[in-house]
């Protein structure tokens, strides 16, 4: 003789957090993050010379070598704090 096997659907909730890791906060915060990444890099790039020879001063600019590296680093950080980051559980 056989022994039926019950098995119940486990609740909405459960199964939607083991389909996705990340919430629509997660998400938005990384997008967020990527554009602080983007942002950072662009305020890093520029013209060079025109010419090998010539000098261009511009390359040796703060927002080339701290506005710039330190927003995009910002950027980094953010993003795996937003990876990281699970939302509290409401109590009823």
């Amino acid at each position: 003789m056989e022994k039926e096997k019950h098995t119940e659907a486990p609740a909405e909730g459960k199964q939607r957090s083991e389909i996705m890791p990340f919430g629509k906060t997660n998400f938005l915060m990384m997008g967020g993050c990527v554009l602080l990444i983007i942002i950072g890099f662009a305020l890093m790039s520029g013209g060079g010379s025109a010419t090998e020879t010539e000098f261009n001063p511009e390359i040796f600019s703060t927002r080339r070598l701290v506005i710039g590296p330190t927003i995009a680093f910002l950027g980094f950080l953010c993003m795996a704090f937003a990876i990281i980051w699970t939302p509290r559980k409401k109590k009823q």
